[in-house]
């Protein structure tokens, strides 16, 4: 492969990551953590969007929503629990920052796609791929004894978490509510 394709397939590359650069840079501006978890979920988005289109293979990318989208509940559910009344303020110059950013990401990708359009570098992309091999490779039999491993691997450090995390103790214990008016008269009662 020549130097130019490399070149050209850097810059494709690039411009993918664009609004993957966009994100982290919104990471530092975020305060709330509920927009915190909203940033990183649309950038596991991008992510996986990237490496779909780059694999040619959606089949990692549903795994890795997945996994994000149930990490996202434990958090959203521990977040609302401790700090359920925390006000979530937009800031304006963050903002405008983002939608410049958007602006020129969106400039760069469509100049850039042109550019590959004219030189006619998108059919060595897809066979330029850097992720190409088959999925039955872990399923078969020299690796399927690490495949069963794992498995039964998350298998046991979810028991073992679950046995370990003391529910009565944490934030997202749930509160046994009694019966207030009950009470106040046995204590009336036995004041007297």
């Amino acid at each position: 492969m020549s130097l130019i394709s490399k070149i050209n397939i850097f810059f494709k590359l690039l411009s993918d990551m664009t609004f993957m650069l966009i994100t982290t840079f919104m990471m530092l501006f975020l305060t709330h953590p509920l927009s915190m978890g909203l940033n990183l979920l649309i950038h596991t988005l991008i992510i996986c969007m990237i490496m779909g289109l780059q694999n040619l293979n959606f089949w990692f990318s549903y795994i890795l929503i997945l996994i994000m989208i149930g990490g996202m509940l434990v958090l959203f559910m521990y977040m609302t629990s401790v700090a359920s009344n925390e006000k979530f303020k937009f800031n304006k110059l963050l903002m405008v920052i983002l939608m410049l950013m958007i602006l020129i990401a969106i400039i760069s990708l469509l100049m850039n796609n042109g550019y590959m359009i004219n030189n006619k570098l998108s059919n060595e992309m897809i066979n330029y791929n850097y992720f190409n091999f088959n999925l039955n490779k872990f399923i078969t039999f020299p690796n399927s004894n690490i495949f069963i491993m794992i498995m039964f691997y998350l298998l046991i450090t979810m028991i073992v978490i679950v046995k370990i995390s003391k529910t009565n103790f944490g934030p997202l214990r749930q509160i046994k509510y009694e019966n207030t008016y009950t009470k106040t008269q046995f204590i009336i009662k036995n004041y007297k």
